[in-house]
């Protein structure tokens, strides 16, 4: 049949008839936080290319995450900084033992028992040279040593009591790696969610801003997948599954939704989407410039990356969740 018997218009015609017939958005118990912890107290230091973000003592950190916990938030996603003082060539300060992400852990742990608490590991943010990994004597990362340490820091986090562990260094065979180090170590249980399919984007400055762990020489062309090569940056989703990943990752969200789409086709596995920090930015300098209504672009985003296949939401809006979607889903 087609029109005038077909008219899709019937299932448009008020908002009580369209909310029956289309998927719902995400709940916050989809949404993973990703956060800067900084050490000291009472810290709150607004990043200026994340409005609306924060650098948060650990102290501070448990202020804002407990009206968010009380909504149901899925998870937190907790990256660590360290004073420049800190940082040496390997970035042997990820796995102290009293490290900045390993006292957030134990503090979130015991004040939230029933948050999901997850942790980047990665070394950039703890290196002197701002790279992934120690560096071999050609300059470049070398990967099997980065192996090795990044092992050791997931270790440390399950340790404190992470429920899982995030590697993003994108480095060859690192989920393989970190999961016999985790079993060996006692730590079975704990999950491993791969940054599997990263891609050397563009839309990563803010971020590296906020972390502070913008290289000092060169790129991570070299380690990160490349936009310009689907089938390799799918192949690292394949490879991190085969290697024992329990979940895999896509990232950025917005602008990879047919990568995410194509993975979800592939994979049985819970797929995350890292909704990046340029792409949060870019919509809040629309809303800035009053060029679009910045509840409305989030929700609509969120719903789009969701339909492309994303069980979990990797997203600075789930910091401001009841400001952003609490009026459409009446939470």
């Amino acid at each position: 049949m087609k029109y005038p018997e077909v008219r899709l218009r019937r299932l448009r015609q008020t908002a009580s008839i369209r909310r029956l017939v289309e998927s719902t958005l995400p709940g916050p118990e989809k949404f993973l936080w990703p956060v800067f912890v900084v050490e000291g107290e009472n810290r709150a230091e607004p990043i200026a290319s994340l409005p609306g973000q924060q650098r948060l003592s650990t102290d501070r950190l448990l202020r804002e995450l407990e009206p968010l916990a009380g909504l149901g938030l899925g998870g937190v996603l907790i990256f660590g900084l360290v004073e420049t003082g800190r940082k040496d060539a390997v970035g042997s300060a990820a796995q102290a033992e009293k490290g900045v992400v390993q006292r957030a852990v134990r503090a979130v742990r015991r004040e939230f028992p029933d948050l999901p608490v997850f942790t980047d590991v990665c070394l950039c943010a703890y290196t002197s040279h701002g790279h992934c990994g120690p560096l071999g004597a050609d300059g470049r990362v070398d990967n099997d040593a980065a192996n090795a340490q990044l092992a050791g820091v997931a270790v440390s986090h399950a340790a404190a009591g992470a429920h899982a562990v995030a590697p993003s260094a994108m480095m060859d065979g690192q989920v393989a790696t970190i999961r016999r180090a985790l079993d060996a170590a006692g730590f079975a249980d704990t999950i491993l969610m791969s940054y599997s399919t990263k891609f050397a984007s563009a839309l990563y400055g803010p971020f590296r801003d906020a972390e502070q762990s913008a290289p000092q020489h060169g790129d991570r062309h070299g380690y990160q997948a490349s936009y310009a090569d689907l089938r390799s940056a799918l192949r690292e989703s394949a490879l991190d599954e085969a290697e024992g990943a329990d979940i895999l990752m896509v990232k950025p969200a917005l602008f990879y939704l047919d990568v995410l789409a194509r993975l979800r086709d592939r994979t049985d596995l819970p797929i995350a989407a890292y909704n990046v920090s340029g792409e949060y930015a870019m919509m809040v300098a629309m809303a800035e410039r009053g060029w679009g209504d910045l509840g409305a672009m989030v929700r609509e985003s969120t719903a789009a990356i969701a339909r492309a296949g994303a069980d979990i939401i990797i997203s600075y809006w789930a910091g401001r969740y009841t400001e952003i979607f609490a009026k459409e889903t009446g939470a």
